[in-house]
């Protein structure tokens, strides 16, 4: 069988139980982004087209902006272009003071392309019916990935978009209309190794940061919380993936029980010299084999609804969350570096030596700090509103979605029951 089949976002909308179907997806892309009632600039992702090494992105326009050249406009973009993208806004300076929105993880389908290369090779020891349940439940698996990549760089895109300042940047609308390929190139053995000393000495750098005492008991206050609620959602986000996890088991339990029922059946019939009688054992185990099969399709959904709602969102938050705490390391950065230049001007007035350098070096230093710290304070305040939100809406959702399965897994039980009971002389 074919181990990385090609998908486009339009296409397969979940196979017979419909677990992944577009509507669900469009719902689900914008809950972790908070977007405003403006129009004048809206991003979506229309199309996309899986392959075996990456992923293409149509990514589609509709704006109002005079800076635009058009009103209604489509490119093509690859992973490492949104990347790209990314790294423009992170190394911007004058995106200092702003949560930059978490760039898209990395296209990865090797798990699902793993399982069903497995599931092909092992194909000779299991049944027709079992090995087709196992496929098409593989299949619904690597869709719900692909589908998943496709809307965190959707929200990626509209995080930009709804920003007041970042929807500006002259490479974001670049990104937007430029009609041909970037040709943004990953980076060489020289480049990696500068990119790891200096996240290295960023590190060290951020420990000595961190032993700073804030001036300003608002944004003391934002580090404490920011870094121990990183910590705990990391941790959230961990325990739900394991809840997921165990979801999908239990789903892919009940398609053994079933095939194992189904051939329980098959045999007693088999068994029997009148062809054309069916024992009672023979019914209790197809009507009992279409349970498990009916509870497969519900215990699927509860797994896919639960990684929609709540692992991807926390998944999400964790890496708004250390954006947050990017920022909140720029700003301390740059305290210290006001503080170095109050120290320096002092010096030099001392010495009497170089003070005007000194004191055009200090007020600098001095309104880069205040400018960045009043960005800061908003955007800190939009991301907590923001988080709470979304946080709300999800889990509600969750809520709603478990009590609807919980209902029909009691309704197919009491259906099975009743049956068995009816066909019992």
């Amino acid at each position: 069988m074919d181990d990385s089949p090609e998908l486009r976002n339009d296409e397969k909308d979940g196979g017979e139980d419909g677990l992944f179907d577009n509507e669900d997806q469009k719902k689900h892309r914008t809950d972790s982004v908070d977007l405003n009632s403006d129009t004048s600039l809206l991003v979506d992702i229309s199309d996309a087209l899986s392959e075996r090494d990456k992923v293409k992105f149509t990514v589609h326009t509709k704006t109002t902006l005079p800076e635009f050249s058009e009103s209604d406009f489509s490119v093509t973009r690859d992973h490492d272009e949104f990347v790209w993208l990314h790294l423009m806004f992170d190394e911007n300076e004058d995106y200092a003071g702003v949560i930059i929105p978490p760039a898209p993880p990395k296209p990865d389908f090797d798990a699902s392309r793993e399982k069903l290369q497995k599931l092909g090779e092992g194909e000779g020891t299991m049944t027709k019916e079992e090995f087709q349940k196992m496929k098409a439940e593989l299949e619904a698996e690597y869709l719900a990935t692909f589908k998943k990549t496709v809307a965190m760089h959707e929200v990626f895109l509209q995080r930009l978009a709804a920003h007041p300042t970042l929807r500006s940047d002259h490479n974001f609308r670049v990104f937007l209309e430029y009609k041909q390929a970037l040709d943004v190139r990953g980076k060489n053995k020289k480049e990696r190794i500068g990119s790891l000393v200096k996240l290295v000495t960023k590190s060290v750098d951020e420990v000595l940061v961190t032993g700073q005492k804030d001036v300003d008991p608002f944004f003391e206050r934002e580090r404490t919380f920011v870094v121990e609620y990183h910590n705990k959602i990391k941790d959230a986000t961990a325990k739900s993936d394991r809840m997921t996890k165990c979801n999908k088991q239990i789903a892919d339990s009940y398609i053994r029980v079933s095939t194992g029922l189904t051939g329980l059946g098959t045999l007693e019939k088999s068994n029997l010299d009148n062809a054309e009688a069916i024992p009672e054992s023979a019914r209790f185990f197809v009507k009992v084999s279409e349970m498990f099969e009916k509870l497969r399709k519900v215990e699927a959904r509860v797994a896919s609804d639960s990684d929609l709602k709540l692992s991807d969102l926390l998944r999400y938050y964790m890496r708004d969350t250390a954006a947050a705490k990017d920022l909140l390391y720029r700003r301390m950065r740059s305290l210290v570096n006001y503080q170095n230049a109050n120290k320096a001007l002092e010096k030099a007035r001392a010495k009497n030596k170089e003070v005007q350098q000194a004191e055009k070096n200090q007020e600098e230093a001095c309104n880069k700090f205040e400018k960045l710290s009043e960005v800061a304070k908003q955007e800190l305040t939009d991301y907590k509103t923001r988080r709470v939100a979304a946080f709300k809406k999800n889990l509600v959702e969750l809520a709603e979605l478990q009590l609807k399965h919980a209902k029909t897994q009691v309704q197919l039980l009491r259906n099975t029951i009743a049956t068995l009971k009816e066909e019992t002389p």
